[in-house]
């Protein structure tokens, strides 16, 4: 073993001691270790930061921004509203939530699939009245299942097509990680429907994070192109209840009806006063073709509502500008562009128009804000902002348009048309163009840790396998497995990678561990796109901790989960990834 090798072995060896103590942020330990290397010579001064240019990264980074485009145009959100059904069993709402979770995140990031759906399952198990560590975990394991069945569903995936466009001279297609990855995740779907949630203790404990937000009484109105003008009121208590509000009064030219007045014919300019949460206000907004009013303060100023406009919550204080006065008469709107929606006082909600309440310390406020200026409304108000609780404001006249973008680009790439992060980069500057997305907004859709630990793991990457220290692991693996069927190996570098990615970060595992497929393939003189096939299904599967993938760590507090919780349902499943993978990677890129 050379010194480079040494040096090299000994910088992955602390950083994943690092990764695995988890005391100090992924990103920080794989830039500090890039550094190291750097000073210590093992990587080139001029190579240092070539990984923030690799496609790899770019392409991450642009999914991550598609995903946020499909998102805030209402796409994603149009088909979830109808997925939810209280009346289905354990068993058929996984194989539903699950596999719409799975066909998502083929095409979007993975944990942005199930942060669009992990609301719409937790809303059903609060309704079901049943745990919601029944489903959650079959839903985080759903979705990054489906993420292996096309090249941008995961970045493992996105991984090892770079490495073999560096390595072979050709990368992946879009689809070509389609037969094995849709075997794998169908033969997962139906463990994780069938057995794997009947594994997981049923706690009582288990957090219902949709039961800690508040109720708030707010109003929608009928716009003037409504096509629910002429419909009745009762036609709009199904989507009520599949977006979880009570329709409460009807006010027509100021004047409240009494009751629900569920045969009343919609007008134009009618008012509804809505009770729910903000997310369920915005979904049956979203639902009903509803809109937010535009609020009139005398004839001094209009706000206009839709695009460029977020929901947040903030708490008088005693010493608030609003408290003791009304939103009306601190004149909220015309001087701030601000509507009070609603407000939630002590637990219980204010069965009133909000901007004529008289504000108390210790009111929970609805604000409908303009985006670019709701930290200044908060201020103004002179109240405090709850952390976590703003939902931006959905166009979805604009869902359309994002869908036939979006599957403009797909298919550029999967034709060959451009390379995946041309296209990806022309989705982007579609979305803005479009204003699908706020071009101030556009770079915080980036996960930049996962970016920062791209850039500085592929150059460490790339000295390992250019010193030699990669086929120094693949002479190991091939001595492992002497005199036995080639498959053998290819097994065994499947479970080494999974049990890598269980404790260190997915993408980091996939860096090191195609390059040793590669050189094991070579060693044994046999098609070295099997052993990538074999390392993106490993890398991509982390089934066994909640650290393993990001997804993981997601649910474990909404679901009340413990640690021993992931390998009783993982580590059947990670069998089952195993057993399915390996003969389908025989077939379909025989040896």
């Amino acid at each position: 073993m050379t010194t480079d090798q040494a040096i090299l072995f000994a910088l992955f060896v602390a950083v994943f001691g690092l990764f695995a103590w988890g005391r100090v942020r992924y990103d920080i330990v794989a830039l500090g270790a890039l550094l190291v290397g750097v000073v210590l010579g093992v990587v080139p001064a001029d190579r240092a930061f070539s990984g923030f240019g690799h496609p790899a990264t770019v392409i991450v980074a642009m999914v991550l921004i598609a995903s946020a485009g499909l998102t805030r145009s209402g796409a994603v959100g149009m088909v979830t509203r109808h997925l939810t059904d209280t009346e289905r069993g354990v068993p058929a709402h996984i194989a539903v939530l699950g596999g719409f979770g799975a066909i998502l995140s083929g095409f979007i990031n993975n944990i942005a699939a199930l942060a669009l759906l992990m609301p719409v399952d937790l809303q059903s198990a609060r309704k079901a009245k049943r745990a919601a560590g029944r489903t959650l975990m079959p839903l985080a394991f759903a979705t990054i299942l489906g993420g292996m069945v096309t090249m941008i569903g995961t970045p493992p995936n996105i991984i090892v097509a770079s490495i073999r466009q560096r390595e072979l001279g050709e990368s992946f297609a879009m689809f070509d990680f389609t037969p094995v990855g849709l075997g794998v995740a169908l033969a997962g779907l139906a463990y994780v429907t069938l057995i794997g949630w009947r594994l997981i203790p049923e706690r009582d404990s288990a957090t219902d994070y949709a039961e800690e937000l508040s109720d708030y009484v707010a109003e929608l109105e009928v716009p003037e192109d409504s096509k629910r003008a002429g419909d009745r009121l009762g036609s709009l208590d199904e989507a009520a209840e599949d977006a979880d509000v009570a329709i409460l009064t009807l006010i027509r030219g100021g004047k409240r009806r009494r009751g629900p007045s569920r045969n009343a014919v919609l007008q134009a300019g009618d008012v509804l006063l809505i009770e729910g949460t903000p997310a369920a206000l915005e979904e049956f907004r979203g639902e009903t073709g509803l809109a937010f009013p535009e609020s009139t303060s005398g004839d001094k100023a209009r706000v206009p509502t839709g695009e460029g406009q977020v929901l947040l919550e903030a708490v008088a204080r005693e010493d608030s500008r609003v408290t003791g006065r009304t939103a009306q008469a601190i004149g909220l709107a015309w001087r701030q562009q601000t509507i009070l929606m609603g407000i939630s006082r002590r637990g219980r909600t204010i069965h009133d128009r909000a901007r004529r309440t008289t504000i108390e310390p210790g009111d929970i406020l609805l604000l409908l804000a303009p985006e670019d200026t709701a930290d200044h409304v908060v201020d103004w108000l002179g109240c405090l902002p709850l952390a976590g609780r703003a939902h931006p404001i959905t166009d979805h006249k604009k869902a359309p348009l994002a869908m036939v973008l979006f599957a403009a680009a797909i298919v550029a790439a999967a034709t060959g048309f451009v390379a995946m992060p041309v296209a990806l980069g022309m989705l982007v500057v579609g979305f803005v163009l479009t204003r699908i997305l706020p071009t101030k907004e556009l770079y915080s859709y980036v996960d930049w840790p996962v970016i920062v630990l791209l850039g500085s793991m592929i150059p460490l990457g790339l000295a390992l396998d250019s010193t030699g220290g990669t086929q120094i692991i693949a002479s190991g693996l091939t001595t492992l497995t002497t005199g036995l069927p080639a498959w053998v190996s290819l097994a065994v570098l499947m479970v080494v990678t999974m049990t890598l990615s269980d404790i260190l970060n997915n993408n980091a595992t996939t860096i090191i561990a195609a390059p040793v497929g590669i050189r094991v393939a070579e060693q044994l003189g046999v098609n070295p796109d099997a052993f990538l096939m074999a390392v993106a299904v490993a890398a991509s599967c982390a089934f066994l901790t909640p650290i393993g993938h990001q997804n993981n760590t997601v649910i474990m507090g909404p679901g009340g989960y413990r640690f021993a919780d992931y390998w009783r349902m993982g580590l059947p499943l990670e069998a089952i990834v195993v057993a399915v993978a390996v003969p389908l990677i025989l077939l379909v890129w025989p040896l």
